[in-house]
């Protein structure tokens, strides 16, 4: 196994694809990374704030350590 990054999880898949839940498929977590597309398409873009602040939380340490395996995030 080979743990995933808190730093690619926050800042790779951040930017124009962090609305549509890609951490979330690079966690592990399926089902809230389709949720996050379908909200963001619903809103027309706008729900794509929520995947900024969660990228922002994951790098601060203050939301998803662990992978849906329940395996820790390494930092870096």
């Amino acid at each position: 196994y080979t743990s995933k990054s808190t730093l690619t999880c926050g800042l790779i898949f951040g930017g124009k694809y962090r609305g549509l839940g890609i951490h979330r498929f690079y966690l592990g977590y399926i089902g809230i990374g389709f949720v996050q597309i379908v909200v963001t398409c619903i809103t027309f873009g706008v729900g794509s704030l929520w995947g900024f602040i969660e990228g922002i939380l994951i790098l601060t340490g203050s939301i998803l350590q662990r992978d849906a395996k329940g395996n820790p995030l390494r930092n870096g």
